[in-house]
C-alpha cells in the first residue's frame, strides 16, 4: 500500500568526522554506492508524498545523487542537530500537507524498504504520536538505548526515553536495545516538541531523540518496532563501519544470485555490484569483480581475476582469466581472454574470439572473427569470419584526431601488420605479415607493404672480427680481458 500520507525525511548534511575524510560522510561508498543512494532508493518503492533530503556539508555532491532520484534536496545551514533539520524540514513538510513522516538517517545505507513499509504500517495502525526501529544487539556500545516505560514488574510496550551513550547511567548501558535513528512521527504533536527542543549537550545541538520524553511529558506515546535484522541498523561511522556494511551489502547480493541459479566458487573473493545481473547456471569463479550495471546472460563462464564493469554479455559468453570488460557488449558464444583488455565501445558478434593480450576499443568485432594474440583493435570494424593476426595493430590515431580502420569479411591479416587509418581492406582479401598498410587493400587481393630482404654473407663473422682487432688494439681493454678469462 503506498504512503501516499507520509512525506520521508532523509538525514544527510553532517560531515562524519569518525571517518577523518574531506568526503561528506553520506558520499562515501558502500556495497557499490554512495551511502545515501542506497536510503534514497529503498524510500522510492514506497510511494510517499515527498521524499526530502536534508544537505549540509558539500551540499551540491549530495544534491547531484539525489535529485535524479527523484528527492528534494533542502539546505541545513548551519547544522544545529538532527532535531534543528526537522525544524529546517518543517516549511516544505507543511506545504506538502504529509500527516505523517519518516525519518530516516542518510548513513544507514543497510534499512530495507519492507522494514521501513512495517514500521510505517505499524505506525499508522497505532496510537502513538511516535514509533521508532529499534534492535536488540549482542553490543550496544556507542548506540543510543532505549529506555522502555515501566508497568510494575515489566516493561511497557512504550518508549520512555532515548539515551545517549555519553548521557546514560550504568544501568542504562546495560540495555541491548538501541534506537537505530529511524523514525515515524505524526506531524501535528511533533511540532510543538521541535519547539522545546533545547541545546542541553556537549556538541551543543537539537537532537531529534530528545522528542521521545517531551512527547512522554505530553501525554502521547511513543512506541518502538524491534528490527527483524539488526544488521539493517548499523551506521557508518568510522571506516571499520563502512567496510563490514561494504561486506554484508556483498553478502546480499550474492546469495541472492546463487539463489536465482548462478555458481559462484568461494564467494567471500567475489566483489559483486548491486544493480548486476546473472541468468541461471552460469559460473563466477574466485577473485572475479562484477561491478556497475553489468549484466550477463545464461551458462556463461567468469573466470578468476577478471573486471568487468558496466558489460553486457549474452549467453554462453565466456572470459577467461584476469581479462578486463568495460562497457562493452560480448554477443554469444564469445570467448575473450586470457588477459584480454575489451575497453569501452567494444561490441563482439556471435563465436567472435578475442585471445591473449589483445585489446579492443570501440570496435566492431564480426561474426566468428578470430584475433587470438598480442594485437590492438581500435575504431576498427572487422567483418565475419576474418583472421586477425599475432600483433596487428590498427593505427587510429595521428596526434590530432582517431580515424577508422575498416576489415571485410572472410579477410586474413598477416601476423604484425600495421593498418594505418583511415584504410580499408576489402572482403576476401589477405594482407601479408610484417606489412604497414597505408593504401586500401581491394577485395580478393593480396597486400604487401614492406622492404625486400637482403641477405649478406659472412657480414656477421666479419663484424666479430673487426670488433676482435679493436679490441686487441686497445691496451686499456687487455688486462680486463684478461681477468674475465681468470674468472671463468
Amino acid at each position: 500500500m503506498p504512503l501516499s500520507d507520509f512525506a520521508i525525511v532523509i538525514l544527510a548534511a553532517g560531515k562524519g568526522t569518525r571517518l577523518r575524510s574531506q568526503l561528506a560522510k553520506v558520499l562515501h561508498r558502500a556495497g557499490g554506492r554512495p551511502l545515501i543512494e542506497h536510503v534514497v532508493r529503498a524510500c522510492i518503492p514506497l510511494g510517499a508524498r515527498d521524499i526530502f533530503v536534508i544537505v549540509g556539508h558539500q551540499a551540491d555532491a549530495v544534491r547531484a545523487i539525489v535529485e535524479p532520484l527523484g528527492a528534494k534536496a533542502i539546505v541545513q545551514e548551519p547544522q544545529g542537530g538532527t532535531g534543528h533539520a526537522l525544524q529546517v524540514a518543517r516549511a516544505a513538510l507543511t506545504a506538502g500537507k504529509a500527516k505523517y513522516a519518516l525519518v530516516i538517517p542518510g548513513d544507514a545505507p543497510l534499512v530495507r524498504t519492507e522494514t521501513l513499509q512495517a514500521l510505517a504500517g505499524a505506525h499508522r495502525s497505532g496510537s502513538a504520536a511516535a514509533t521508532l526501529l529499534s534492535a536488540v544487539v549482542k553490543d550496544p556500545f556507542g548506540y543510543g538505548r532505549v529506555v522502555r516505560c515501566e508497568a510494575g514488574d515489566k516493561m511497557a510496550d512504550c518508549v520512555a526515553a532515548v539515551v545517549e551513550e555519553k548521557s546514560a547511567t550504568e544501568a542504562e548501558r546495560d540495555i541491548r536495545e538501541i534506537n537505530s535513528s529511524v523514525y515515524a512521527f505524526t506531524l501535528t504533536p511533533l511540532w510543538p516538541c521541535l519547539g522545546e527542543l533545547q541545546p542541553e549537550n556537549a556538541h551543543k545541538e537539537l537532537y531529534l531523540t530528545d522528542c521521545v520524553a517531551l512527547l512522554n511529558q505530553r501525554g502521547q506515546r511513543v512506541h518502538a518496532e524491534i528490527a527483524a535484522d539488526a544488521q539493517e541498523v548499523l551506521g557508518c561511522n568510522t571506516r571499520a563501519d563502512l567496510a563490514e556494511v561494504d561486506g554484508i551489502f556483498r553478502e546480499r547480493k550474492r546469495r541472492t544470485l546463487m539463489d536465482s541459479g548462478v555458481t559462484i566458487y568461494l564467494p567471500q573473493t567475489v566483489l559483486i555490484d548491486p544493480a548486476v545481473e546473472a541468468g541461471a547456471d552460469t559460473v563466477i569463479e574466485p577473485g572475479v569483480q562484477l561491478l556497475g550495471s553489468t549484466r550477463i546472460g545464461t551458462g556463461c563462464t567468469i573466470r578468476s581475476g577478471s573486471v568487468l564493469t558496466d558489460a553486457v554479455l549474452d549467453d554462453r559468453v565466456t572470459v577467461r582469466e584476469y581479462s578486463i570488460i568495460s562497457a562493452s557488449r560480448l554477443g554469444p558464444d564469445t570467448m575473450v581472454g586470457p588477459f584480454a583488455h575489451i575497453r569501452e565501445g567494444a561490441e563482439l558478434a556471435a563465436r567472435a574470439r578475442v585471445g591473449n593480450f589483445v585489446e579492443v576499443k570501440k570496435s566492431k568485432i564480426g561474426e566468428g572473427v578470430k584475433a587470438m594474440h598480442l594485437t590492438y583493435l581500435g575504431d576498427a570494424t572487422i567483418g565475419r569470419e576474418s583472421n586477425i593476426g599475432a600483433g596487428t595493430i590498427t593505427c587510429n590515431y595521428n596526434g590530432v584526431s582517431k580515424n577508422p580502420t575498416t576489415v571485410g569479411d572472410g579477410v586474413f591479416i598477416g601476423s604484425g601488420t600495421e593498418l594505418v587509418a583511415p584504410v580499408k581492406v576489402g572482403d576476401g582479401a589477405y594482407v601479408a605479415a610484417g606489412s604497414t598498410i597505408t593504401e586500401n587493400v581491394p577485395a580478393d587481393a593480396l597486400g604487401i607493404a614492406r622492404a625486400r630482404q637482403t641477405t649478406k654473407p659472412r657480414w656477421a663473422a666479419e663484424r666479430r672480427a673487426k670488433s676482435a682487432e679493436k679490441l686487441g688494439a686497445n691496451s686499456a681493454v687487455k688486462p680486463a680481458m684478461k681477468k674475465a678469462k681468470k674468472r671463468k
